[in-house]
């Protein structure tokens, strides 16, 4: 997805690095790397609360088999509406009052 950064590249990122942050280049590092790990944490929370939530829902959880399932009664399009155009032109419809001229 990404195009891999050789040497250079990552020569050019460091330059920029150091220009830009100078002595504070271990802080700014050390703050990212909390945020990083802050992230995942919080990203771990989340697929708990959604494991949690899937094991205790009141529908158990279908596992995958191999038995052949019976055939509806009729086809899944039949329960779809169908589109049909309208068979007259539409007619305007006036959300206020005209009021008469006056002279």
């Amino acid at each position: 997805m990404f195009p891999q950064l050789g040497m250079m590249e990552m020569l050019v990122v460091m330059g920029v690095a150091v220009l830009l942050f100078g002595k504070r280049l271990p802080e700014v590092g050390r703050s990212l790397g909390k945020g990083i790990v802050e992230f995942k944490k919080g990203l771990r929370g989340i697929e708990d609360e959604f494991d949690i939530s899937a094991h205790s829902s009141s529908v158990p959880a279908r596992r995958h088999d191999d038995r052949p399932r019976p055939a509806p009664s009729e086809p899944a399009d039949m329960s779809v509406p169908k589109f049909e155009p309208p068979s007259s032109a539409p007619v305007p419809h006036m959300d206020y009052e005209p009021q008469p001229a006056q002279d």
